[in-house]
């Protein structure tokens, strides 16, 4: 039980963990799968090697420190977690693993400061996260298994289209095997694709967003292709291995990124392949004769821009705006997407915005839009891997 003396020592080690830095969760990790090689089969292994899992966990344990008597400010990432570890079917026994790791890493790091005090007050605080990331996921689990087309754990479906939509991006339309309808789910939202690669070592779960609207048929990923030494096993996999007819194992339609029903204006910008979640937005807006749409895209160039035809036919039946920056062609714009360009087509003042694309491209348009005098509470966005704050 966590009580207010746990809360004192855990905040005490605040210093401690910052002066550690993301090395107590890169050697907590290798830890873990050395002791447990079986959750490299749950893990995406491409972030172990990038270092990018090792910062988001960092990231998380130190937010928790710091808010422990003030949870409700953690309320947002809680869920975005808990939708991310569903789509990786994480199971309550995890969390004894992860947690007997995560007390050993601070014992073996900082063997003089770990007193059997801070043992305890660490332990009662991992143990009481865990219960709310258990229950949390544990509730999801059972509104998807029990739903119209739901299920639990993964289910077979077979890859009935594939369709290139741009240079690196390719669709697949997967339906399921049992021949059952299938979850709906809110467009934004992704599902869990679990593969085994034939260049790789271990099963590989990843996350890609459905990038058309609810049928209750099937569901369309779109992959970007994706290249560098420690990028795109999984994504080179389905563009080069996975044909027609062939099948995948999907988790279900998970993630805390969707449209929200307002009256408001509303504003979809994506770069690259973010463009995934716009489409399924768009389509949904479309359907449902939404007025005061824009949408934003920018990528490198013609070649790379997805979903081109699609969204020109519904932002042009629908009576949309629509504006393209391309960094290495002439579009509407060139260059960076830069939103003083279209001022006074966009509804700062009260429009709900959507974004997706790269963190870099993300940040810099949080910034040109908290300079427009959008608020935060208007400002929502998805990154594609470990979570960043932005």
């Amino acid at each position: 039980m966590l009580n207010n003396q746990h809360i004192e020592v855990v905040k005490s080690t605040i210093p401690l963990l910052e002066g550690a830095g993301p090395a107590l969760t890169q050697h907590f990790y290798q830890r873990m799968f050395s002791h447990n090689p079986e959750l490299k089969d749950i893990f995406n292994m491409t972030h172990q090697k990038t270092g990018r899992q090792s910062v988001a966990l960092f990231e998380a344990i130190a937010a928790y420190a710091k808010n422990i008597e003030n949870l409700e400010a953690l309320a947002s990432a809680v869920e975005r977690i808990a939708h991310k570890h569903t789509s990786f079917n994480i199971q309550a026994e995890h969390y004894q693993i992860v947690g007997h790791h995560l007390i050993e890493t601070l014992r073996e790091l900082a063997p003089e400061a770990f007193t059997k005090q801070v043992e305890e007050a660490w332990t009662a605080a991992y143990l009481f996260l865990a219960k709310i990331f258990i229950d949390r996921e544990g509730e999801l689990y059972l509104q998807r298994k029990h739903a119209i087309g739901g299920w639990e754990n993964s289910r077979q479906f077979v890859v009935r289209e594939k369709r290139r939509e741009s240079e690196l991006v390719m669709s697949f339309v997967l339906a399921p095997v049992d021949g059952g309808i299938v979850l709906d789910y809110i467009p934004g939202q992704y599902v869990g694709v679990e593969v085994k690669p034939s260049s790789g070592e271990h099963n590989e779960i990843r996350q890609y967003s459905l990038s058309q609207k609810p049928n209750g048929r099937d569901y369309r990923i779109s992959v970007k292709r994706e290249f560098g030494e420690h990028k795109g096993l999984v994504s080179n996999f389905l563009h080069d291995e996975v044909s027609e007819g062939d099948t995948l194992h999907l988790y279900a339609p998970a993630g805390d990124f969707y449209y929200q029903e307002k009256q408001a204006p509303v504003v979809l910008i994506s770069a690259g392949v973010g463009a995934t979640p716009m489409q399924s937005m768009l389509q949904m807006l479309a359907e449902s004769g939404k007025q005061d749409v824009a949408y934003l895209y920018a990528c490198n160039g013609p070649h790379q821009h997805t979903f081109k035809q699609e969204t020109e036919h519904l932002t042009s039946q629908n009576g949309w705006s629509q504006f393209t920056w391309y960094l290495n062609d002439k579009a509407d714009f060139t260059g960076q997407m830069d939103l003083s360009h279209v001022e006074d087509s966009l509804a700062f003042g009260q429009a709900d915005f959507y974004l997706c694309g790269p963190v870099p491209f993300m940040e810099a348009l949080v910034k040109q839009l908290e300079g427009f005098g959008v608020g935060r509470d208007r400002i929502h966005y998805e990154v594609f891997g470990p979570h960043a704050y932005l």
